[in-house]
């Protein structure tokens, strides 16, 4: 999951541990002891005694979901090592929460006491999961219409098929048959190791085994004349000068840079590591044109992203807005857009030359994110390839009764005319075959031919 922008602010509050028992609290965490709602997310969060807890609301349930002890003056850490940041704002009755690793913050306000249905445990039956399930997608999944699906018709037909004693193996399937027409790579269901998730018709998910395979693939065709060939992040991107001066960068995924359990931190200071090599720090100039690879993609952080395109520009601007689904009774209203912008980075070289941009139908999530930052990205940026996923939305990991998991999205990316390419993807400016069976098989690579053959044409 992908959720905020000053990582740093919430990092440098963090110390080691909670505070000790008797101790006097600082005043930003006595500001923000009480009952929260999240504006949007059917989330509310309860701050006591240096404890923050997450319960999963709908109409019809409330689920604990994570707890996080107070590290800091107003930060508090998940047991994952996440760091989220609760303030309060004028009044004392608002305020927001951050999490390292997103681009944005989610709007709470103050509520006297937990919803009833958090003060006792409801059934956990196979039946009980089934209505928050149901509720679930209904209360926040946005795109319904635009995918055609009558989410009420499921659920009468569906529902019938199902009893309080209805086995796993069964609740699974019936779960797995709902959400299929959706083909909604940011939708899921799981039951312990066991994952259904489908994308986008005629689309291959990014797994290791289709990055490995291509990965392969260029290094041994498109790279095999190039210079200073290198990897970084744990192989999560690589780098080579191209005959020429062009520069090639592929980039996988935007997490995973970092050995486990790292610190937020070391993810951004792993990619600038990787983005000082491609754009010049040891050569002491930059690549006349980069190629930059996000053909598989497997999604990440969108900090990471927005922190990548940082380095592509030397001026601001917007990369796009997010909203959320923010009234159970009307997929029409929404949170208020909340821009999301690029700034030039501090230190490191940056890069202003043309970009071609490789994309497919396996660029995913943060990946598709960040093709999207660079759509009014200042200087020359040409998209090739084939359209991206069409999933862009943070997912919701919502827990069921009985022990199963639902994840879905529920944002809207937006451009600045206010369209979203959830579903459809980012289509390119050119359209090549992007890593097909037959491009293998004739050792071709058309979308890296002709992003080389543009950036060469480039004055």
């Amino acid at each position: 999951m992908r959720i905020v922008t000053a990582t740093a602010v919430a990092l440098a509050l963090v110390v080691a541990g909670a505070p000790a028992a008797g101790a006097r609290q600082p005043a930003a965490a006595a500001a923000t002891e009480g009952i929260w709602r999240t504006d949007g997310y059917g989330t509310v969060l309860s701050i006591r005694n240096g404890t923050l807890q997450e319960y999963q609301t709908t109409a019809v349930s409330c689920l604990e979901g994570a707890s996080a002890r107070r590290t800091g003056p107003d930060a508090y850490t998940r047991t994952d090592g996440t760091v989220l940041t609760v303030r309060t704002r004028g009044d004392r009755d608002s305020g927001s929460v951050r999490a390292d690793g997103d681009v944005g913050e989610r709007n709470l306000r103050r509520i006297a006491e937990l919803p009833g249905a958090c003060e006792h445990q409801g059934p956990r039956d196979s039946l009980a999961a089934f209505d928050v399930f149901w509720q679930s997608f209904e209360e926040n999944y946005p795109f319904f219409a635009a995918k055609g699906v009558d989410w009420h018709a499921v659920r009468d037909r569906y529902r019938p098929r199902v009893h309080a004693q209805t086995p796993p193996d069964e609740l699974f399937a019936v779960f797995s048959e709902m959400v299929g027409p959706l083909h909604d790579a940011h939708v899921a269901v799981r039951d312990g190791d066991r994952i259904f998730a489908q994308g986008r018709p005629g689309t291959v998910q990014p797994d290791g085994t289709v990055d490995a395979r291509a990965k392969e693939f260029v290094v041994e065709r498109d790279l095999k004349d190039a210079r200073n060939l290198q990897d970084f992040a744990n192989g999560r991107i690589t780098y080579a000068d191209l005959p020429g001066g062009q520069g090639y960068l592929r980039i996988s995924g935007f997490t995973g840079y970092a050995a486990p359990g790292a610190p937020y931190a070391a993810q951004p200071a792993e990619l600038d590591r990787a983005l000082d090599a491609a754009l010049g720090r040891e050569r002491g100039r930059p690549p006349k044109g980069l190629v930059i690879d996000l053909r598989i993609n497997g999604g990440g952080s969108d900090a990471l992203a927005v922190h990548l395109a940082g380095r592509l520009t030397d001026s601001p601007y917007t990369a796009y807005s997010k909203r959320a689904r923010n009234d159970p009774a009307d997929p029409t209203r929404h949170t208020r857009p909340q821009p999301v912008y690029v700034t030039p980075a501090q230190g490191g070289p940056h890069y202003t030359g043309p970009v071609v941009l490789l994309t497919g139908g396996s660029t995913v999530s943060a990946g598709e994110s960040f093709t999207q930052a660079l759509m009014d990205r200042p200087g020359r940026t040409v998209r090739i390839g084939q359209p991206t996923q069409g999933v862009f939305s943070d997912f919701m990991v919502r827990a069921l009764p009985n022990g199963m998991e639902a994840w879905l999205p529920n944002e809207e990316y937006l451009t600045r005319s206010g369209r979203t390419f959830d579903g459809t993807g980012i289509p390119p400016h050119l359209t090549e075959p992007v890593f097909t069976e037959e491009e293998f098989a004739g050792g071709r690579d058309s979308a890296f031919d002709r992003a080389v053959e543009v950036l060469r044409s480039q004055p």
